[in-house]
């Protein structure tokens, strides 16, 4: 999944063409907030939406809010090491993790 700093038709056109290719949504429904630009994009790809203002898509935000909270917290710890030092330690991370579960 890919995170944009804006939120525009083109932009959620193309994340949900990346999504159909990857994944079969043909048959889903996607619960979308007021935003016009997402309900355009799925008019345009021929998608079912449901317009939702509480609810279930609110326990998928909170997901979204965390994962946003958690790369920002990551980004602040290594802001000051290369690219591959902060690759290697996440690996590492991982791994280390996969054997705990």
């Amino acid at each position: 999944v890919r995170l944009y700093p804006t939120r525009t038709n083109a932009i959620s056109s193309m994340f949900l063409s990346e999504l159909r290719e990857k994944h079969q949504v043909d048959d889903a429904i996607f619960l979308v907030d007021g935003a016009p630009w997402l309900q355009a994009a799925c008019h345009r790809h021929g998608l079912r939406f449901q317009h939702v203002t509480h609810g279930n898509r609110n326990a998928v935000e909170r997901v979204f809010r965390e994962v946003k909270r958690r790369t920002n917290q990551f980004s602040n710890t290594f802001s000051h090491v290369k690219p591959n030092t902060a690759e290697n330690w996440l690996q590492a991370f991982a791994f280390a993790w996969n054997q705990l579960i």
